[in-house]
C-alpha cells in the first residue's frame, strides 16, 4: 500500500484461536488492542502512530484475547457472488470477454432452484444458446461443476492483495 498516512491502513482481525474473521481500519484495531481486548500479532514496520507523549506500532494483525463464537455467516449465491466464484468465466467456453450472465443449469422452468450448484456465469452468447434446455439437450458440458465455496471465500475477496505477514492466516502459505 502506498498510502502515507497509517490510519488508511488494513488490518486482519483474528479470532482467539487464529481463525480469520474479518478485516478493518487500524484506528478500530489500535483501540481494541490499547483496551486490552485483543493483542497484537503483527506490526507494519517503520510505521508509527504518533501521539503528543508517545509513539505506538501500526497494527497489521490483531489477535482477539476472547473467543468469539460466529455462525458460519451465510454466503448467499447472488449474482455477483456466483460471477466471482467463477472468476467472471463462462463455465461452457471459457470466455473472459463480454458481459456476463446467471445461468441456472437446471432451469426455473424444470424445477431448477436459486443453489450455488445450480447456478454458474455464461456469456451472453452460451446463455442465450442454452435456454431453457438442460445440458444435455443443449449440448453443453460445464468447465467446472458448480460448489457452495467456503467460508473464507468472503475474506479471500474483501483482501486483494493482502499484506505479506497475512498469508499464513489466510491459508495462502504453509505455516
Amino acid at each position: 500500500m502506498t498510502n502515507k498516512n497509517p490510519l488508511a491502513r488494513e488490518v486482519l482481525i483474528l479470532n482467539q484461536n487464529y481463525e480469520p474473521l474479518s478485516v478493518t481500519e487500524v484506528k478500530k484495531a489500535f483501540i481494541i488492542s490499547y483496551l486490552g481486548k485483543a493483542q497484537i500479532v503483527e506490526t507494519y514496520r517503520g510505521i508509527k502512530l504518533n501521539t503528543v507523549n508517545k509513539s505506538y506500532p501500526v497494527p497489521s494483525i490483531v489477535r482477539l484475547r476472547s473467543y468469539v463464537r460466529i455462525s458460519r455467516r451465510r454466503l448467499t449465491p447472488t449474482r455477483k457472488n456466483i460471477l466471482k466464484r467463477d472468476g467472471y468465466r463462462c463455465q461452457y467456453c471459457g470466455t473472459k470477454i463480454g458481459p456476463m450472465t446467471v445461468d441456472h443449469i437446471i432451469s426455473k422452468t424444470m424445477g431448477g432452484r436459486e443453489t450455488w450448484e445450480n447456478l454458474v456465469c455464461a456469456c451472453v452468447k452460451c446463455n442465450t444458446r442454452k435456454g431453457n434446455r438442460s445440458l444435455k439437450e443443449a449440448h453443453f458440458e460445464l468447465i467446472r461443476v458448480p460448489r457452495k465455496p467456503h467460508f473464507f471465500y468472503l475474506l479471500h475477496n474483501i483482501v486483494k492483495t493482502p499484506e505479506p505477514s497475512w498469508r499464513p492466516y489466510l491459508f495462502l502459505d504453509p505455516l
